[in-house]
C-alpha cells in the first residue's frame, strides 16, 4: 500500500477516535485557541488581517480577535499566522531516534485554523470539529515522522510544508470529500506547500503556519469543485516525499495511522515559554539555578551553555534586536530568566529585548558546541548549563526535559492558566472564562458558531 493510500484510507474510515484521544485533542484545542488569541495582537497578524480585509471575499469564517469574517482560506491564513506568531504553540515529538526532536512540526495550529474556518462553512458541531482536528493532527504527524529527516536539515520548515497536509485532512473530513476528491486535494496541497528556515526570526516564520492552514483549505475546496491533481502525490520519483525529503521510511506510517494516535503516543509538548522549544530545557534549568541560588544579575560572571548543532544552529541570534529574533536566541532566553525569573509574552517584546540591562546580560552568555553531546543523537534536546558566579563557584545543570512534555506534563490547570494569560490580551476575564468553558465542553456543542461568535471580537 502506498503512503497516499494510507492517508486516504484513514480519512475514509470515518471512525470515532477513543475517548482518551478526544480528551487529549480538547487540551490541544484549548492551547491552540489560546495562542491564536494572543498572537492576534502582534504586528504580523495585524498586517495580515489588514491585507485580508482589503481584498475582501465571501465573509464566511471568523478572523479571531479582529471582529470580522472573511473567506475560509483567508480566515485560516490569519488565524494560523496568529497561532504561531509568538512561537507559543505545541510541538510534535518523535519516535525514531534519527528524527530531530523539537524540529518536526507545530501540529495544532495549521490543523485547528483550517478546521475552524471550514467548520463555520459547514455548520459543524463541536464533536465534528474535534474529530476533524484529530484526523488532521494524525496525518500531519505521521507524514512528518515518515519523511526523511533530510527534509528539515536541508532547510524546509515542516510546519509550513507538512502542516498543510494536516490542514487538508481536517478540511476534507469536514467537507465530506470522497476518495477521488481526497486524492486530488492531497495532490493539490502537495504542490502548494512551502516554508524555509531562513525566515526564522521574522514575520514570515509564523506566516508559514498560516499558509499551511490556508493551503489545506484551498486544496480541499478546489477538489470538492472537481479540480484535479495526481492521485498518488506522496509517492514515487516525483512525489512529495522524494522531492522534498529525499525519500521516506514507510514503516513509520504504513499500518500506523491511528495505531496509535500521535496525540497519545508519542504525544506533543505544550510550551511554557513563547519561543523555540529547543531552548526550553535549558531555560527550565536556568530557572532552577536562579531560584535555588537566589541569583541577581550582579551575582553572575558568565553563563555557558554547551549543546549540539541541533540546538545551536536554529537558535542562532546571539544578540537579537527584535522580539522575533529573541525567540531564536539562547542568550536572550537565559538573560530574561536571570533578570525577571520568567520569559513570557511580555518579555519577548522588542522594547524589553533591547534594554541596556538585557543586552549586558546577553553578552555574558556563551554558547559552546559540545561534540560529546552531539554524538548522543537528536531525539532529545540535550544541553549542559554552567553558571559561573562572581564568588568563584560554578553551578552546573544537565538539561534534556522541560515542563509540558510527557515526562513533565502540564496539569490541567496549567493549560487553563496559559489560556487565561493569552486571552487577557484580547478580552476581559469573564469572557475568557466563558470561551474556555465552551472549549472544555466542545463535544456537547451543537453549533460551532457558539465558539467562533465569542472569538470574533477585537480588543
Amino acid at each position: 500500500m502506498s503512503l497516499t493510500d494510507e492517508v486516504v484510507d484513514f480519512l475514509l474510515r470515518g471512525e470515532s477516535p477513543p475517548a482518551d484521544v478526544r480528551a487529549k485533542a480538547v487540551e490541544h484545542i484549548v492551547d491552540g485557541v489560546a495562542v491564536m488569541l494572543a498572537g492576534s495582537r502582534t504586528d504580523c497578524a495585524q498586517k495580515l488581517a489588514d491585507y485580508v480585509g482589503e481584498r475582501g471575499g465571501s465573509p464566511s469564517s471568523t478572523v479571531i480577535g479582529f471582529g470580522f469574517k472573511s473567506s475560509a482560506s483567508d480566515a485560516a491564513l490569519v488565524n494560523g499566522t496568529s497561532g504561531h506568531a509568538d512561537d507559543y504553540d505545541d510541538t510534535q515529538l518523535s519516535t525514531a531516534p534519527d528524527r530531530i526532536y523539537g524540529l518536526m512540526t507545530h501540529p495544532t495550529v495549521p490543523v485547528l485554523a483550517a478546521a475552524l474556518a471550514i467548520g463555520e462553512v459547514t455548520g459543524c458541531s463541536g464533536r465534528e470539529l474535534v474529530e476533524a482536528f484529530i484526523v488532521g493532527f494524525e496525518v500531519e504527524c505521521k507524514i512528518a515522522e515518515a519523511i526523511k529527516p533530510d527534509h528539515y536539515r536541508r532547510g524546509f520548515h515542516s510546519t509550513g510544508t507538512i502542516g498543510a497536509f494536516g490542514a487538508f485532512a481536517a478540511s476534507g473530513r469536514l467537507l465530506g470529500l470522497g476518495e477521488l476528491e481526497l486524492r486530488h486535494a492531497l495532490g493539490i496541497v502537495a504542490s502548494l506547500t512551502s516554508g524555509i528556515r531562513v525566515n526564522f526570526g521574522t514575520m514570515t516564520k509564523p506566516l508559514h503556519a498560516g499558509m499551511a492552514a490556508s493551503n489545506g483549505v484551498t486544496a480541499s475546496m478546489l477538489a470538492m469543485r472537481g479540480f484535479t491533481a495526481d492521485e498518488n502525490a506522496l509517492d514515487g520519483r516525483w512525489g512529495f516525499m522524494e522531492i522534498l525529503g529525499h525519500g521516506s521510511d514507510p514503516e513509520l506510517m504504513v499500518g500506523r495511522m491511528g495505531n496509535p494516535y500521535a496525540l497519545v503516543y508519542p504525544g506533543a509538548t505544550f510550551k511554557m515559554y513563547p519561543c523555540g522549544c529547543l531552548g526550553q530545557p535549558s531555560m527550565d534549568a536556568m530557572l532552577e539555578i536562579v531560584l535555588e541560588e537566589d541569583l541577581k544579575p550582579e551575582d553572575v560572571r558568565e553563563i555557558r551553555l554547551r549543546a549540539g548543532p541541533n540546538i545551536l544552529e536554529p537558535l542562532r541570534y546571539s544578540e537579537p534586536v527584535t522580539g522575533l529574533q529573541a525567540k531564536f536566541s539562547l542568550n536572550f532566553a537565559l538573560a530574561s530568566i536571570l533578570l525577571r525569573r520568567r520569559a513570557g509574552l511580555r518579555e519577548y517584546a522588542t522594547e524589553f529585548v533591547t534594554r541596556p540591562e538585557v543586552v549586558d546580560v546577553m553578552r555574558r552568555v556563551r554558547t559552546i558546541h559540545d561534540a560529546e553531546i552531539a554524538s548522543m543523537g537528536v531525539e532529545k534536546m540535550r544541553s549542559i548549563l554552567e553558571v559561573e558566579l562572581v564568588d568563584g563557584r560554578v553551578v552546573r545543570r544537565t538539561a534534556e526535559e522541560y515542563r509540558g512534555t510527557p515526562e513533565k506534563p502540564f496539569m490541567g490547570h496549567e493549560v487553563d492558566d496559559k489560556f487565561m494569560e493569552c486571552a487577557s490580551f484580547k478580552m476581559d476575564e469573564g469572557r475568557a472564562r466563558e470561551v474556555l468553558g465552551v472549549i472544555r465542553g466542545l463535544e456537547e456543542v451543537s453549533d460551532l458558531g457558539d465558539l467562533t461568535g465569542l472569538l470574533a471580537g477585537g480588543g
